[in-house]
């Protein structure tokens, strides 16, 4: 199927890995062009069709540069990918968490979308068009809990401003939609300091064990790929789905027994 994204103009957010890597790629095979963002680049760094650009997009002016960026050098912008985020497992549970580190969520997991959104609005408007794809998380409304509090506030904020910008700006050409993953096999989950470590440490648990104990509740046996998400969020760049707004889309392999 063509997806119609070719010489689209993109912004990927948290683009140098895991998750935001795999949505460069997919938007690139899609024969788009991405302007893609993040700390560190070296995973980028001659891509065809891809502008890499080092940036802190915790800064307040940071998402606001990434696409003025892309503005400079192709004159549009057509999709939005809010994907760059983190969490910080609070082994010590909810009254163990300050209040800094609540604001070091929101600024992370919340504030960076919020801003890059606020930027892209400008020009989709202009133009009458543009798709927004906000990268949220099942622990913004599925069993949420006190290891993942602070993150979990601040993607159901995402799930919650999408909507709210889908209403708004429908009407304007714009889409607002969401994503959200269960557990993807990244480094988030998997890798060093990642969930599975750092909960193990916590609990003087195998961290194999808490993998397994995570994959055995997916109906599917597995975690979901990066390329899976990205597969998705591709199709709703796409004006393929032109009119599929104001929707959280759910892929976490059965994770969720609950309509």
């Amino acid at each position: 199927m063509d997806l119609q994204l070719t010489d689209k103009v993109a912004v990927v957010t948290g683009a140098n890995k895991g998750i935001g890597l795999a949505i460069t790629q997919a938007l690139v095979a899609e024969e788009a062009w991405v302007v893609a963002g993040s700390l560190s680049t070296e995973n980028l760094d001659g891509m065809d069709r891809v502008t890499a650009v080092a940036v802190d997009l915790m800064a307040d002016d940071g998402p606001a540069r990434l696409v003025q960026t892309a503005i400079d050098q192709h004159g549009q912008l057509d999709v939005l990918v809010n994907n760059v985020g983190a969490v910080r497992i609070r082994t010590g549970g909810f009254l163990a968490t300050s209040d800094e580190e609540f604001d070091w969520a929101l600024k992370m997991d919340f504030f960076t979308g919020l801003r890059a959104t606020r930027a892209a609005l400008g020009p989709m408007l202009a133009q009458r068009s543009g798709s927004i794809v906000n990268i949220a998380s099942v622990n913004s409304f599925f069993q949420p809990d006190a290891a993942t509090v602070d993150y979990g506030v601040a993607k159901a904020a995402v799930v919650n401003l999408s909507k709210s910008l889908s209403q708004e700006f429908g009407p304007k050409g714009v889409r607002v939609n969401c994503v959200s993953p269960g557990q993807v096999s990244t480094d988030l989950w998997l890798g060093e300091h990642g969930v599975a470590e750092t909960v193990a440490q916590a609990t003087g648990v195998n961290a194999d064990t808490i993998r397994e104990a995570a994959t055995s509740a997916i109906a599917t046996g597995r975690f979901t790929t990066p390329q899976e998400v990205a597969t998705l969020v591709t199709m709703l760049a796409s004006e393929r789905t032109g009119n599929v707004t104001g929707v959280n889309y759910v892929i976490d392999g059965g994770l969720i027994k609950t309509i």
